[in-house]
C-alpha cells in the first residue's frame, strides 16, 4: 500500500503510486503464493485423487493492510470506495485475521505483532525480555531480520520469534549499512504447549533448492539487481 503512506505524503516518492495498483500487486502475489496448491489439487482432480486442504490456513493482517482502514477513518468520502476486501486474501481457503487480532494455536499466539497492555505500543526489546512481556510464546511479524528466543522454567518453555522479512528487494529507508537481515521462512514442528521443534529456510536455500542457483546470481540474472542479505 505504497499509495496511501503517511511517511511519503508530500514527497517526490508518491509520484506515480496508486491505489489500484497496490492492489493488484498484493492479488497477483496472493495468487502466486497459491499456484503450487492449486496446480496440486488440479491435477488431482483429472487424476480421481483425493484433494489436498490444509487444515487451518490463516494470514494476520499487517500495518500496511491496515493503511486502507486508516485511509478511509481520515477521509469519510472513502468510506464504500476502497476496503480491505478488496484483497483476495479470504479466496484459496484462507481465513482473514484483522491487524493485530491475535490468534492462539497449540499454545503459540501469533500477531502481526504485540502491543504492551499498558501503553498500546509495539512490544520491544531483546527477545527474551518481549517472551516475558508478552507472557506466553508467540510468533510476530513486523520488524526486519530474526529473532528466536526460550525462556525455561519449571512450568515448561515459552519461546518467542520475531521475523519479518521474507523478501527479495531492499527497502531504501533502511539505508545502505541496514540490508542485511535475515530473510526467509520457518517451519515450526511438533507444535503443543507453546513449544516447537524450530526449522529455519533461507531465500538463499529456497532458491538454490528450486531454482538451481544462489539467490545474489538468480537476482543478477532475473532483476540486474544485487544481493545484500
Amino acid at each position: 500500500m505504497e499509495s496511501l503512506s503517511s511517511y511519503d505524503r508530500g514527497k517526490r516518492e508518491m509520484e506515480g503510486r496508486r491505489y489500484s495498483r497496490d492492489v493488484e500487486a498484493a492479488n497477483v502475489g496472493f495468487d502466486l503464493l497459491n499456484l503450487p496448491l492449486t496446480r496440486l489439487n488440479k491435477q488431482r482432480r483429472k487424476n480421481k485423487e483425493r484433494q489436498w486442504q490444509p487444515r487451518g490456513k490463516r494470514i494476520l493482517l499487517g500495518n500496511h493492510e491496515n493503511r486502507i482502514n486508516v485511509a478511509v477513518s481520515l477521509d469519510a468520502k472513502l468510506d464504500g470506495t476502497i476496503s480491505v476486501d478488496d484483497l483476495n486474501y479470504g479466496d484459496h481457503g484462507w481465513t482473514v485475521h484483522d491487524f493485530l487480532e491475535v490468534e492462539v494455536i497449540d499454545g503459540v499466539a501469533y500477531s502481526h505483532y504485540f502491543q504492551n497492555s499498558s501503553n498500546g505500543r509495539p512490544v520491544s526489546g531483546q527477545i527474551e525480555t518481549r517472551i516475558k512481556t508478552i507472557g506466553c510464546s508467540f510468533v510476530q511479524g513486523h520488524q526486519q531480520g530474526l529473532k528466536v528466543g526460550m525462556v525455561e522454567s519449571v512450568a515448561g518453555r515459552r519461546r518467542g520469534i520475531v521475523a519479518g522479512s521474507c523478501y527479495l528487494h531492499d527497502e531504501d529507508y533502511r539505508g545502505p549499512q541496514g540490508r542485511g537481515e535475515w530473510r526467509g521462512i520457518l517451519v515450526l514442528h511438533e507444535v503443543a504447549g507453546g513449544d516447537y521443534c524450530l526449522l529455519e529456510v533461507s531465500l538463499d536455500y529456497l532458491c538454490r533448492r528450486y531454482e538451481g542457483v544462489p539467490v545474489a546470481k538468480f537476482m543478477a540474472k532475473r532483476y540486474n539487481a544485487g544481493w545484500a542479505a
